[in-house]
C-alpha cells in the first residue's frame, strides 16, 4: 500500500468514527448557524503573489514541527504578518489535527480559511462546512472521477470553494475533467514524500488560460516566490517554513515581501523590551 492509499484508508475511518460520535444531522443543523463564508478563490487573485499560511503540528516527513504551538496566537500571526488566506491540516493519524484546530482558526481570525485534508466522503465536507472552513482540498489522485465529481459538487453545494490538488499530467486533465477553477500543483509526491519544485514549472504551461493557481510544497525563500509570480503563479502555500519560524508573524512579512510593516514590528517589539 502506498503512502497514499495508507492516507485515504485511514481518513475513511476516521471520518466514519466522527459519524457515530457526531451525526450528520448534528452537522446540518449547526450549518443553520453559520457564518457568511468569506471568499477563499477572490483571496487568491489579489495583485501579487498571494500567500497561504498553513498551520499543522506535525508531519510523516518532519515529524513535529513546533511542539506547543497553538492555533490561534499561529494564525493571528499570520494574518497580522500579510496572508491572505489560511490552511488548516485537520488529518489526525500523521500529522496531529482535527476539526477543533479548524474551529480555533475560525474564532482567532477573518481571514478564508481551507481545510486541508484527504477528503473521502461527503461527511467531511459537512463537518468542513460546520466547523468554519470557507474551502477544501480535493487530492485527485486519491479519488476515483465518480467520488472526485460526487465530492465536487456537494461541497460547492454547501458554498465551499475547492482547491483541487494535481501531482502529474493525469491529474491535472481530471481535474479540469471536473470544471475546477482553482488548481492546487503540489511538488510532494504523495507517494514517497519526497519534493520536486520543477512540478509546478512542468505543470503550469498545461493549465488554462483563466484558471488561478496554487503552488505547494518546498518553498522557503523569497526569491522562490519572486520565481513563482514571474512564471504566472497566482498563490502559494507555505507551512513547515511558517511553523518552524521564531517569529511567523516576521516570516510572513518577510516571504510577502512587506519590508517597512516587518521594520514597524520589529521597532514595535523593541521597545515593549522584547
Amino acid at each position: 500500500m502506498s503512502w497514499l492509499e495508507e492516507l485515504v484508508a485511514g481518513a475513511r475511518e476516521d471520518s466514519r468514527r466522527r459519524q457515530q460520535e457526531v451525526p450528520l444531522e448534528t452537522l446540518r443543523a449547526r450549518l443553520v448557524t453559520r457564518d457568511g463564508a468569506r471568499p477563499f478563490n477572490e483571496a487568491l487573485v489579489r495583485p501579487g503573489l498571494s500567500l497561504i499560511a498553513e498551520f499543522k503540528r506535525r508531519s510523516p516527513s518532519a515529524g513535529e514541527l513546533k511542539p506547543g504551538a497553538g492555533v490561534a496566537e499561529t494564525v493571528e500571526a499570520y494574518e497580522r504578518g500579510g496572508a491572505a488566506a489560511l490552511s488548516i491540516l485537520t488529518e489526525e493519524r500523521h500529522f496531529g489535527g482535527s476539526v477543533n484546530d479548524l474551529r480555533a482558526a475560525r474564532e482567532a481570525s477573518d481571514l478564508p480559511i481551507l481545510r486541508k485534508d484527504f477528503i473521502v466522503d461527503g461527511y467531511q465536507l459537512y463537518e468542513a462546512a460546520a466547523s468554519g472552513a470557507d474551502a477544501v482540498l480535493l487530492i485527485v489522485a486519491g479519488l476515483d472521477d465518480e467520488r472526485l465529481e460526487a465530492l465536487y459538487v456537494e461541497a460547492r453545494g454547501l458554498d465551499l470553494d475547492c482547491l483541487l490538488e494535481v501531482h502529474d499530467e493525469a491529474d491535472l486533465e481530471r481535474a479540469l475533467t471536473v470544471g475546477a477553477d482553482v488548481i492546487g500543483i503540489n511538488n510532494r509526491d504523495l507517494d514517497d514524500f519526497s519534493v520536486d519544485v520543477e512540478t509546478t514549472v512542468e505543470l503550469l504551461t498545461d493549465v488554462p488560460a483563466g484558471k488561478t493557481v496554487v503552488s505547494e510544497s518546498g518553498y522557503a525563500r523569497r526569491d522562490q516566490l519572486d520565481e513563482l509570480e514571474r512564471i504566472g503563479v497566482d498563490a502559494v502555500l507555505v507551512g513547515e517554513t511558517l511553523m518552524r519560524a521564531e517569529d511567523p508573524e516576521v516570516q510572513v512579512r518577510e516571504l510577502t515581501r512587506d519590508a517597512e510593516a516587518t521594520r514597524e514590528h520589529y521597532l514595535e517589539r523593541a521597545s515593549e523590551g522584547e
